[in-house]
């Protein structure tokens, strides 16, 4: 399909150990369309960062197809940006935040005046614009985590991964980055892989949520969350559709867990 962006095929994961092989993933396909924001949830352990590692091609599947725009992904794509839950550990204390931001812009063959461009519509967007020559070790851990996402947005990727981008900030600054984030999947039209294990963070952010089984991991359900695009942090959360979405997705993952779940087709 042409708006396909991202395709998942038959994807699987065999840890070799001195004990004996864990098949970590059992079998994963779905597709992502360019533009959409899709969250991926499931029972801890059940393999989402493997999968996210896989996709990002910092690791080898041990079977199956992965595409990102038409491309076979073997290695770490060019057009793709990821953002971990360890923001602290992804930037560099002795840059400042413009810094830290223009770093991965160097690798590419721009202009200077073209980079301070970027820099500054991504520091714009974030709302880091006012401290530009901070260093990350002055900032909270939420304008950390915004200087890790400027440093994606900069960067212009066609994908944007988020492998559980907010679990260590406060409800609070939680509450605010996922607003962020959904400000830039729609105003800029930024494609984004969001994992999360926090059912209602999926429901808010997500156009759609992809249930993961435990482990050996395939996919569950794949749900469309039919909220308005805009949405915010008080009558979204209040509306009886989201509570129905959430309290739905929660059964999922407490079946998935108790190994209930029937695998479809089967």
């Amino acid at each position: 399909m042409p708006d396909t962006l991202l395709e998942v095929e038959n994807l699987k994961k065999v840890y070799e150990a001195s004990t004996g092989d864990v098949e970590a993933i059992g079998d994963i396909s779905f597709t992502m369309r360019r533009g959409e924001l899709v969250c991926i949830v499931g029972p801890s352990g059940c393999g989402k960062t493997t999968l996210l590692k896989c996709i990002a091609g910092l690791l080898r599947p041990t079977a199956g197809r992965i595409e990102l725009d038409g491309n076979a992904v073997t290695a770490p794509p060019e057009n793709m940006a990821l953002v971990f839950q360890e923001y602290g550990r992804s930037l560099y204390p002795w840059l400042t935040v413009r810094g830290n931001v223009e770093l991965p812009l160097k690798h590419k063959k721009l202009a200077r005046a073209e980079r301070t461009r970027l820099v500054d519509d991504a520091l714009v967007a974030v709302g880091l614009d006012h401290a530009d020559t901070s260093y990350p070790w002055q900032l909270s851990g939420g304008m950390q985590q915004r200087v890790a996402i400027a440093r994606a947005v900069a960067y212009q990727p066609e994908v944007l991964i988020m492998d559980e981008p907010f679990a260590a900030v406060d409800a609070q600054t939680r509450a605010d980055l996922e607003d962020l984030v959904r400000r830039l999947h729609l105003d800029r039209g930024m494609s984004i892989l969001f994992v999360t294990h926090d059912i209602d963070e999926s429901v808010y952010l997500g156009e759609r949520v992809v249930v993961l089984s435990k482990s050996p991991t395939w996919v569950q359900e794949d749900i469309a969350i039919d909220l308005d695009a805009d949405r915010d942090q008080i009558t979204t959360r209040a509306l009886p559709r989201f509570t129905e979405l959430r309290t739905h997705i929660y059964e999922q993952i407490q079946r998935a867990k108790r190994g209930q779940a029937v695998r479809p087709g089967l």
